[in-house]
């Protein structure tokens, strides 16, 4: 009489259903993540009565007190500025140009990058602007 020899399964642990859940958030907060580009420039905004709180989700230009402008943390020239709002508008179409200028920056300066702006298609643009008092 042959002995039969009975083998045991070990118990495995199955770890499918974890790893499809842990790719599910994964993908749930990659997709729910929003990105804030910013200007790369502190600057001080002048004051306004009616400044208002904009949506994430803008186009972002900077011009410091030194009228150097920036943008996506870059200093870049005048002539850069339609280039690269062409190629942010391509990535954003509904987003809008908000122009970020220290109270000391030329107005000359400002008005450049607004043709700048306009010529690269925007036609949604504001002028950012720090809020005073209570606010309504």
């Amino acid at each position: 009489m042959a002995r039969r020899h009975a083998t045991r399964d070990e118990p495995e642990i199955n770890i499918t259903p974890m790893l499809d859940i842990v790719f599910i958030m994964l993908i749930f907060f990659i997709v729910t993540t929003t990105f804030i580009k910013e200007t790369g420039v502190t600057v001080e905004k002048p004051d306004a009565l009616t400044a208002e709180s904009r949506p994430q989700g803008n186009i972002l230009v900077g011009v410091d007190s030194d009228d150097r402008i920036w943008m996506n943390g870059n200093q870049i020239e005048l002539g850069d500025v339609r280039t690269l709002v062409q190629r942010s508008r391509a990535e954003n179409p509904e987003g809008s140009v908000i122009l970020i200028a220290d109270q000391e920056a030329r107005q000359g300066t400002l008005v450049d990058v607004m043709d700048q702006v306009q010529a690269a298609g925007v036609r949604r643009m504001a002028i950012s602007a720090e809020q005073v008092g209570g606010g309504g």
